[in-house]
């Protein structure tokens, strides 16, 4: 079987470090945090987030410089970690996205698709709020001939095929909206493939089903609860989110703390269970629009190849992570109670940026060792 020259690093890496690797311990989180009795800390909505000094959890600081030496060299606007929700390591780099002024906290970036967990938390409260079910034909929101499908293809495609990328919709189209673009390869459910568009209509789902704006409701039921700062911006068919890195890792610390912000629950933890974990059998690494590492083996974007083990061998198996173009991420670690951002430019060339972070969680285990 002939693999694409632009997955041959990335093939390699896996084939060579599964090798070395068992699947003993496979399974995904049931705790917010390996010591249960240390309690999350959640910053206040203006003022300032509280820190913690590396040196006191016993971090190797040495190993630090090297860390940030290697983050700037790749390109990185950005790099917060948290550890049980204060800040540890954070440090900004480089130009704002128009190039016009040094980045600092306060500055912008894109998320790219690391916002796809977003809308998939917007999908989710809907579902609380009584709006709609993740059962639900997509039809029932979309309207009847939102595809190129027969009507019998399309009834079967549900809004949970379209959270777990399993339409079976050919995803070589491109990210174009319109039915033309969405065309027949298989009956939804039997087939993962990395699609933009059916996602990026989940938000006309969540429109259609609360009757209101997209970025209305997901401002009321996650941005303005948990004090993010951002804002929806469309780029042709894509309708990416922008923001600061701390606002990133606000929604990062809500997920790690499985939906609730300090003591206020704003999502129900059952969606948050289903969202974290395989969402289908085809590709296990996948959950609602969350890449997870626990499992057996992994698909990336615009490829059918299965690769075995995990994604980041570096990382501990239960992290699940919202990965974005040119490396933006927000990578949570239920076990070590940290969570990881990255924004910035691009640290190769490869189309899904698993590469890097993986590199990152080298780093990291040595500044933790």
């Amino acid at each position: 079987m002939k693999v694409m020259k632009k997955y041959l690093p990335l093939f390699f890496m896996v084939i060579t470090l599964a090798s070395c690797k068992d699947d003993e311990d496979k399974t995904l989180p049931e705790e917010t945090n390996n010591n249960p009795e240390t309690a999350l800390y959640f910053p206040p909505e203006t003022g300032e987030w509280e820190t913690t000094a590396p040196e006191s959890l016993g971090w190797n600081t040495d190993s630090i410089a090297a860390l940030y030496d290697n983050l700037e060299l790749n390109g990185t606007r950005a790099f917060i970690v948290l550890k049980d929700g204060k800040i540890v390591l954070e440090k900004y780099w480089g130009k704002t996205i128009l190039r016009d002024a040094d980045f600092d906290a306060r500055k912008n970036w894109y998320w790219a698709s690391a916002a796809k967990t977003m809308t998939a938390f917007a999908v989710g409260k809907a579902e609380e709020d009584g709006h709609l079910s993740l059962t639900d034909k997509s039809s029932d929101y979309l309207g009847q001939g939102w595809t190129s499908l027969t009507k019998e293809q399309e009834d079967k495609i549900t809004v949970q095929h379209q959270l777990s990328m399993t339409t079976g919709m050919d995803n070589t189209k491109g990210d174009g909206l319109e039915p033309e673009n969405l065309t027949y390869i298989s009956d939804a459910g039997t087939r993962w493939s990395y699609h933009n568009a059916p996602y990026t209509l989940l938000e006309n789902v969540v429109s259609n089903a609360t009757g209101q704006d997209y970025t209305t409701y997901f401002n009321s039921v996650l941005q303005d609860k948990i004090g993010m700062s951002g804002y929806w911006q469309w780029s042709g068919d894509l309708h990416l989110y922008l923001s600061n890195a701390r606002s990133m890792a606000r929604f990062g610390l809500l997920m790690q703390n499985r939906g609730v912000w300090d003591d206020t629950r704003i999502i129900n933890e059952s969606f948050v269970d289903a969202a974290i974990r395989p969402s289908q059998n085809i590709n296990k690494s996948y959950g609602y629009l969350w890449w997870l590492n626990g499992g057996e083996g992994f698909m990336i974007p615009q490829s059918q190849l299965k690769f075995p083990g995990t994604m980041l061998p570096n990382a501990p198996t239960d992290i699940y992570s919202g990965l974005g173009k040119n490396g933006q991420y927000v990578c949570i670690s239920p076990s070590d109670g940290l969570v990881i951002i990255r924004m910035g430019d691009s640290p190769d060339n490869s189309l899904v940026p698993v590469n890097y972070l993986n590199d990152i969680w080298r780093m990291m285990n040595n500044v933790r060792d």
